[in-house]
């Protein structure tokens, strides 16, 4: 099975700040490239952090409202010290959490997972920026088209993998999600096949009916 990497899937151009940028320069960089946020680098194109709308936003909501009708939020230190920055660097959120170009989608989202954020800036082995990688990409392996997903499925993971003659067991598949219908030899496979369905890029969920030739102990189910 091939599993799409970070390399096939992120941003190639990639807009960045340069660790001095000053604060209205960086808003400035944002609108004029519609993104919510962007790397800052170092002098080597080395991703330092990443400073975003929200830590921008950090210096307006640090401020009195004329109003009076909201209080000022309570910021920890490292917030204040944000809320008060003036240069990229001052302001971002670091270090980066970066992922590299070999990875594929499943290390990706579990990265972004465990540090709770949105992109990650992509780096070759040298640590220089080569892209970034956000969450809307990782999702694009969902727009795999079901015949794709039906032939990758049909000939890598129950051909090619586990040893199925073409005609044992069905596959279809319908907006992404996968129904398997046949009899293999035990129910011990029937597990295997549901876990490797599941891997291929693209597939939203697994509906398995398969029915098993030999009556193994656990098993209630025999093929007609």
């Amino acid at each position: 099975m091939h599993h799409r990497t970070v390399g096939e899937l992120m941003t190639w151009e990639v807009v960045r700040a340069r660790r001095d940028m000053p604060f209205k320069e960086i808003v400035k960089l944002l609108a004029e490239n519609d993104v919510t946020a962007v790397p800052v680098v170092d002098e080597l194109d080395r991703p330092m952090g990443v400073v975003s709308e929200a830590d921008l936003l950090r210096k307006a909501a640090d401020q009195a409202d004329p109003s009076g009708r909201t209080p000022i939020p309570h910021l920890e230190a490292w917030e204040r010290a944000k809320a008060e920055g003036a240069r990229a660097e001052e302001l971002m959120s670091a270090p980066a959490v970066c992922a590299r170009p070999e990875w594929n989608v499943v290390e990706a989202a579990r990265l972004m997972a465990v540090h709770n954020v949105k992109r990650l800036p992509v780096v070759d082995e040298t640590d220089k920026l080569q892209g970034i990688i956000s969450r809307g990409d990782l999702l694009r392996i969902f727009l795999r088209r079901d015949d794709a997903i039906r032939d990758e499925i049909t000939h890598d993971v129950l051909q090619q993998t586990m040893h199925l003659a073409p005609t044992e067991v069905t596959v279809e598949v319908r907006e992404g999600q996968v129904t398997l219908r046949g009899p293999v030899e035990s129910k011990s496979l029937i597990p295997v096949i549901e876990r490797l369905c599941r891997n291929v890029d693209g597939v939203v969920s697994v509906a398995e009916h398969i029915t098993y030739r030999n009556d193994d102990p656990e098993g209630h189910r025999t093929a007609p």
